[in-house]
């Protein structure tokens, strides 16, 4: 194929001045056969498995990235959900497991390493019990390790045990970090429908049906389907919804073919199989590289607004139809995330009010994940914490969709107030929430599977 003069100078103008970057190359590790029932040994094991594969990540992407002229802004790896290999050593040794990990973590240069993680969308086993307890500990005193936690399915129903009990580790891990506003909660997601490749975190956890060690690439360009869409109405006369939904289209074929160069040249250095590319339109608080500002720019005055979800499903739909046509290894979640704190549009909405709660739970129906680094205050009872998580993955298993809640108990903070998390992770307004449903919650059991999961 002839390479024409302007897609050149477009692929330069994606980098130079648009924000486009590969957020995170993410190697997922298995590692079940470094469970032995002496804690020493197996903290011995799955550090000497990780510094095998894992110890030229870095240096190997970052000459990927020179190579190409391509920015790749983190590096982390996902491991298999600690719950699963290390059951011996009960909420005491996962704690010791949690900073064995970030030690590694460090060790290798890595930003993160997620998969301190449990699923629990139909019961759970004694493992998985220690490892929720485990939480606050684990994830409130390392600095890389992330932690998820599956509560729902749409094959399995709703856990409501589950998600309560985690709703007290959320409010545990949020007093532990109270002098970071609760920060450690931003390394904590609850998952209904997780997938077993997702490369970002905190959500990440290499899955049960994944390879040994695999190179996933998660690929973010909210910055270049910004411009892409604001240049629209200089070069169309009559432009239309469907006149946007192709330009969207075109610009994420074009995204998601930079992820793919670059996980498949990286997997070839360190001789490990190519997974996924997720193109998931992951903001920043940089202005410029604002999935609110897409949304701005089709229309969108104030987010929240009424037509703020139907331009949320254009725009997830026409994500995934440029990256499903860029590559037949799209994975992950792929669409478009809605971080309230790492998105300086929707912070400021949200600031103002015309962004609640119940609004963005509206979105979250149609984007990639959903309630992301929403703060919330901290005197929030974990009934009502796990009533929000409940309603969130009643969307995701009715509607056979990831969804997910990273809740922020702020200590101390109310509605009004601001939460400062820093770096990527931006600030937030303490959001409010309704109470009154925790009599629900209390009843507890599993809300059943739907009849329509009933599909073999």
């Amino acid at each position: 194929m002839m390479l024409r003069s302007e897609d050149i100078l477009m692929t330069l103008r994606m980098f130079q001045d648009e924000n486009c970057d590969v957020r995170t190359v993410t190697m997922g590790i298995h590692l079940y056969d470094c469970a032995d029932s002496d804690l020493e040994s197996c903290c011995d094991k799955i550090q000497r498995k990780i510094r095998r594969l894992a110890g030229r990540l870095v240096e190997e992407g970052k000459q990927v990235s020179d190579q190409y002229g391509i920015p790749i802004v983190n590096f982390r790896i996902s491991v298999t959900p600690v719950a699963w290999w290390a059951a011996h050593h009960g909420a005491n040794g996962m704690v010791t497991v949690a900073r064995a990990l970030d030690q590694i973590a460090e060790e290798t240069g890595v930003d993160f390493v997620g998969g301190f993680s449990a699923f629990v969308e139909k019961g759970e086993t004694l493992a998985d019990r220690e490892l929720i307890s485990a939480i606050p500990e684990a994830l409130g005193t390392t600095g890389r390790v992330c932690g998820s936690v599956n509560v729902a399915s749409s094959r399995a129903g709703i856990n409501m045990d589950a998600i309560l009990a985690v709703s007290h580790s959320i409010k545990s891990l949020a007093q532990r970090t109270a002098d970071e506003d609760g920060f450690g909660c931003a390394k904590l997601v609850v998952f209904a429908n997780m997938p077993d490749d997702n490369p970002f975190m905190a959500g990440a956890a290499h899955g049960a049906g994944e390879a040994e060690c695999v190179i996933n690439v998660g690929v973010s360009g909210p910055g270049v389907v910004k411009r892409a869409v604001e240049r629209l109405p200089v070069a169309e006369a009559n432009l239309n919804l469907g006149d946007i939904a192709e330009e969207i289209k075109c610009t994420a074929y074009r995204v998601t073919r930079i992820g793919e160069l670059i996980g498949n040249a990286l997997a070839q250095r360190l001789q490990v199989p190519f997974g996924i590319v997720d193109l998931s339109l992951a903001p920043t608080p940089r202005i410029g590289d604002s999935v609110g500002e897409i949304l701005q720019m089709m229309g969108i005055e104030r987010i929240g607004a009424a037509g703020s979800t139907a331009a949320v499903a254009l725009l997830t739909d026409a994500v995934k139809k440029g990256g499903a046509f860029a590559s037949s290894s799209v994975g992950g979640l792929s669409g478009a995330f809605i971080p309230v704190s790492e998105d300086s549009i929707l912070e400021e909405a949200a600031a103002r009010g015309d962004l609640t709660l119940e609004k963005l739970e509206a979105m979250t129906s149609i984007c990639s994940v959903g309630l992301d680094m929403v703060a919330i205050p901290g005197d929030t009872h974990a009934e009502t914490i796990a009533g929000i998580i409940a309603d969130e993955c009643a969307i995701g298993v009715m509607n056979h969709k990831t969804t997910a809640c990273r809740l922020i108990p702020v200590p101390g903070k109310q509605p009004g107030d601001e939460a400062v998390f820093g770096g990527l992770f931006g600030t937030a307004p303490v959001m409010p929430v309704r109470s009154g449903g925790e009599g629900f919650i209390r009843y507890g059991g599993r809300i059943p599977a739907p009849i329509h999961a009933l599909r073999n």
